[in-house]
């Protein structure tokens, strides 16, 4: 069947040809329309991820990570005019940065069953000092949920704070409530977590570990992470005399937080890395390196870094808060979950003076990890967009 769209923003590993898995359940390969409005970090990380390793015929289409509002209010115009004939396609999945009513109505009555994914939403994502909320970018996340036929979460927690949120916010409307529209939105969300780029063959902790101790940041430099809190913690312990390496990674926006300047300069003794890693392969390298990860997060839907970074052999130390305590095993929460700041720094102060002593750790959460991977939950995926049929 030949492609039925223009090529501007169209996913260039398109191409590429895959030896599709087909089910012992369905003996079919469904055609997929993947509609990815905000094609970067995560959401470009699950896109690929899902293309590569899903026995389905995937036919990805994006829009660049920017201008994230008017993504939200015109990337269902831009993908509607790509598509030539909509019943081409068995699926469509799209994520949750465009006005999927939008999209459906374009499309006409010949639209095949619609799969909506949430990485975040506009409801209950936090806010930089100064913004104020827009309800209308919120309701539209609500409106696109209700128009979809099955809609789903990248962990519990994302799905009952939506929830949540959304409950609340159709409180607020001033009369004519669809409180029924909650309900059916319950019905048909679940949850599927998203694939991680790495094997499911066996790894070795503790190989590449660096003295002293290498503490790994590799989220976004936002302020939604809490880097002022994490470089804080830090400053505490350098200033008690202990020795740690310090990798500063993640992706950074010209306009990051200028606690990170001030760090590069603080900690410049400790500092093995400070930047966006250039390469996979760097990037990977440096999680190898590492014996902490640390999160002082105040949004994480689900981790991706985290999960990366605990596969490669790093300790987490995350807040009891958040994805983190649901994605974790429970067995190592006293070891790995923190409630304080008081408690986090303690944690970090053993882990950083008795290293050995938490390897036999390192290497369990590592393996737990690897459930996360492509190679696992694609079929988790696949399983979901074979039950629309």
């Amino acid at each position: 069947m030949a492609l039925a769209f223009k090529f501007p923003y169209l996913d260039a590993h398109l191409k590429i040809k895959y030896q599709y898995k087909i089910s012992a359940k369905e003996n079919i390969v469904l055609k997929i329309l993947f509609l990815e409005p905000w094609y970067g970090g995560s959401h470009q990380d699950v896109a690929l991820g899902f293309k590569a390793h899903s026995r389905h015929d995937i036919c990805l289409v994006t829009l660049p990570d920017r201008f994230w509002k008017w993504r939200m209010r015109g990337a269902a115009l831009y993908f509607a005019n790509q598509v030539e004939n909509i019943s081409d396609y068995d699926v469509v999945l799209a994520t949750d940065m465009m006005d999927l009513t939008d999209f459906k109505a374009l499309m006409g009555n010949n639209i095949p069953p619609v799969v909506l994914y949430f990485h975040e939403n506009q409801l209950s994502y936090p806010l930089a000092s100064g913004q104020k909320r827009d309800f209308h970018l919120g309701f539209t996340n609500i409106i696109s949920a209700f128009a979809a036929d099955r809609v789903l979460f990248n962990s519990q927690f994302h799905l009952d704070e939506f929830i949540q949120a959304a409950e609340r916010l159709v409180k607020h409307m001033p009369d004519f409530r669809p409180r029924w529209m909650m309900e059916k939105i319950k019905e048909k969300a679940s949850v599927v977590y998203p694939g991680c780029r790495f094997a499911t063959k066996p790894f070795e902790v503790g190989k590449e570990d660096v003295t002293p101790p290498l503490i790994v940041w590799n989220h976004r430099w936002e302020f939604d992470k809490k880097p002022e809190e994490f470089f804080e913690i830090l400053e505490g312990i350098k200033e008690k005399g202990i020795d740690f390496s310090l990798a500063v990674l993640g992706e950074s926006l010209d306009l990051h937080p200028e606690v990170f300047d001030i760090a590069r300069e603080k900690f410049k003794d400790e500092i093995r890395v400070f930047g966006y890693a250039e390469s996979r392969s760097e990037y990977l390298s440096w999680l190898k390196k590492g014996s902490v990860v640390i999160s002082c997060a105040i949004q994480e839907n689900f981790g991706i870094s985290i999960v990366e970074a605990v596969r490669h052999g790093c300790l987490p130390l995350l807040p009891a808060r958040l994805s983190y305590p649901e994605i974790m095993p429970k067995a190592f929460h006293d070891k790995i979950i923190y409630g304080s700041k008081e408690e986090l720094t303690t944690k970090l102060e053993y882990a950083l003076l008795n290293p050995q002593k938490h390897l036999d750790i390192r290497q369990a959460l590592s393996n737990e990890m690897e459930k996360f991977a492509w190679d696992v939950m694609a079929k988790q995926y696949d399983a979901i967009l074979d039950s629309l049929f």
